[in-house]
């Protein structure tokens, strides 16, 4: 029944001429693990999105390649055609579904959290200078607080402002900060409670694309229901990390 599913939902989705090529194009940023990263070994995309989104393209029989770009370029690529979906960490937001459409998410909304140095007061993260990525629902927070917002285009400078003293504090994915403290030797500490974002995260297509929308949606759904998204989850962030 299943295959039967997806055999006519990829009818439609070649019938429906909203791809003119064979190749369906995953856009990614490649530098915020877990969810992207280049692999230094390989100098190939690896992390969570990386293995789940070539298993979608391979219970879709759908031929799929990557693409790498900047975050801050993201949405404005895909929607001009650069490629046909962003597996990238990104969250929905209502104010993104303005400009492009989502699947149902792949990770459920997760905790963000700030980092500051060892000796920070927590009040930093309330009344300091905060770093965040630009562009991401972080940013957004800080910019509708007491908080002074320092955006970077890039994860890692966020950290590097904390580091060098530009930055009170940095407000990121939890998931993605908690390798940074760990390994940190105690430099780098959270900062109070965790705050939830989002509504998750999704894979981004142009609002055109309905039928590539619903194959990648019958996909995630037979994920979840035989529990292999679960199991990634947890491969990629932990056994501790919200699941479906």
């Amino acid at each position: 029944m299943k295959k039967t599913t997806f055999a006519i939902i990829a009818a439609a989705f070649a019938a429906s001429g909203a791809m003119a090529q064979d190749v369906v194009r995953m856009g990614s940023e490649g530098a915020y693990p877990p969810y992207n990263f280049i692999n230094d070994a390989t100098g190939e995309l690896d992390g969570y999105e990386r293995e789940l989104g070539d298993e979608i393209c391979r219970r879709a029989e759908l031929n799929c390649e990557w693409v790498i770009n900047d975050w801050d370029t993201i949405i404005p690529n895909l929607v001009s055609g650069n490629y046909d979906t962003i597996m990238a960490g990104m969250s929905i937001t209502e104010a993104r579904m303005e400009v492009i459409a989502f699947s149902q998410n792949y990770l459920l909304p997760e905790p963000s959290a700030f980092i500051g140095l060892a000796d920070t007061d927590e009040s930093a993260r309330d009344t300091g200078v905060i770093a965040a990525q630009s562009n991401t629902i972080q940013a957004a927070f800080v910019a509708d607080s007491d908080a002074d917002l320092l955006e970077f285009p890039t994860p890692d400078e966020t950290i590097s402002a904390l580091r060098n003293g530009e930055a009170d504090a940095v407000l990121a994915d939890k998931a993605f900060l908690a390798p940074y403290v760990a390994d940190s030797n105690g430099e780098l500490v959270f900062l109070g409670d965790d705050v939830i974002l989002g509504g998750g995260i999704g894979i981004g297509l142009r609002q055109s694309d309905d039928a590539l929308r619903d194959t990648l949606n019958a996909v995630i759904d037979e994920m979840k229901a035989d529990g292999s998204l679960n199991a990634m989850i947890e491969k990629w962030f932990g056994p501790d990390h919200p699941k479906f």
